[in-house]
């Protein structure tokens, strides 16, 4: 693979779902700058219409919001609220929540909607993160496969005709192809962090289908409606995070992975999962970051290279002795599962230099 790198953010065209130009700029870079032809407010009224039309509906509910408690689930919280729409919302429990977490979970309930922690029994939980990590180089599959099928359970039994989620990754990160308002079937099968893991793919000896129904539990899926919030408003981690930090938010003291000390802290476990890229893909966390700021303006492309010298696959040490731990691994077992998943595309190893590399990096003479 002839690993290729924005001319204007840095990502690499190693990213899945991510192309680049004839001239060399990703489909993101190039979405982000069509934000200036939206009417926003054009938008901001169709959503008005949608929230009308919903609660004409005379439910219960008119919508669930699937929440992390995060800087942005906070802002989907508020916005729904803001418009009037009577909210549920639902939290999949993560085995390693952390405290900041817990606290800002409490915060987002405490701006008016009833919540469902929803637990999943935490020994087979730690099975199936340990599956997951060996079948597709991820922790957590198991957590996003549950947030889909759970949120659609409950607003199938709740009779909820409305669930609400935050941006439209694929327009955001990725290829933009799937220019939609509405997250489909065909959305959650290329966009939605799951590999399209099946219910198969996790039974074994010690785990029974009926085990897993907590995962992918049965619904129907009438006329239920989904919708990314981000379709209507402009969506901006560091605005949503300034917006959230004055309804009560609060961040790190320093980032837990990446450049963004307000993301990525609800889990101790979630970094793991975003440490992986560099083995498969050849970038980490804060190239993620760094490029939403320079779409933005805050930052130039060479600014962040530089913090990228510095960052370059920084392990997260603690967490992963904390996955080992819960997991019942030790960790040279763990270093050789994530070596399975390095991407031999892009990495070579060096002979002379008994080191692994990667061809056509980013950065020039980078001291491996």
């Amino acid at each position: 693979m002839n690993l290729t790198w924005c001319k204007n953010c840095v990502l690499p065209n190693s990213k899945p779902n991510l192309f680049l130009t004839k001239e060399g700029i990703c489909y993101p870079c190039i979405n982000y700058k069509k934000r200036k032809k939206i009417d926003w407010k054009s938008r901001e009224q169709a959503f008005k219409l949608l929230v009308k039309k919903i609660k004409n509906k005379n439910k219960n509910y008119d919508c669930l919001i699937p929440v992390s408690g995060g800087k942005d689930s906070t802002w989907q919280t508020s916005m729904a609220l803001k418009y009037g729409l009577r909210c549920l919302a639902f939290t999949w429990k993560p085995i390693a929540r952390t405290s900041i977490g817990d606290k800002n979970l409490k915060n987002l309930i405490h701006l008016g909607v009833d919540h469902i922690d929803w637990t999943i029994n935490p020994q087979l939980e730690k099975k199936l993160m340990l599956i997951s990590l060996k079948k597709f180089g991820s922790t957590a599959i198991p957590m996003h496969i549950a947030i889909h099928n759970i949120s659609r359970y409950l607003s199938s039994k709740l009779d909820i005709p409305l669930i609400l989620w935050g941006e439209n990754s694929d327009q955001e990160y990725g290829s933009g192809k799937l220019n939609i308002f509405n997250l489909n079937d065909l959305w959650r099968r290329k966009y939605s962090v799951t590999q399209n893991a099946k219910i198969n793919d996790f039974i074994t000896k010690n785990i029974s289908k009926k085990e897993l129904m907590s995962f992918f539990p049965k619904y129907k899926n009438s006329k239920l409606k989904e919708v990314f919030l981000g379709s209507f408003f402009k969506w901006d981690p560091t605005q949503t995070y300034n917006f959230s930090k004055k309804l009560g938010f609060s961040e790190n003291d320093k980032p837990r992975i990446g450049t963004y000390n307000f993301a990525d802290i609800d889990d101790d476990f979630i970094s793991i999962h975003h440490w992986i890229k560099w083995y498969k893909f050849g970038f980490t966390r804060d190239f993620d970051n760094l490029s939403i700021e320079i779409r933005s303006g805050r930052i130039s492309r060479r600014e962040a290279i530089k913090i990228i010298k510095k960052n370059v696959n920084t392990l997260p040490h603690q967490d992963i002795k904390k996955f080992c731990h819960t997991t019942g691994i030790n960790l040279n077992t763990f270093f050789k599962i994530i070596e399975k998943f390095r991407n031999k595309k892009i990495w070579f190893f060096d002979q002379k230099d008994k080191k692994w590399k990667i061809k056509n990096f980013i950065i020039e003479n980078y001291k491996w």
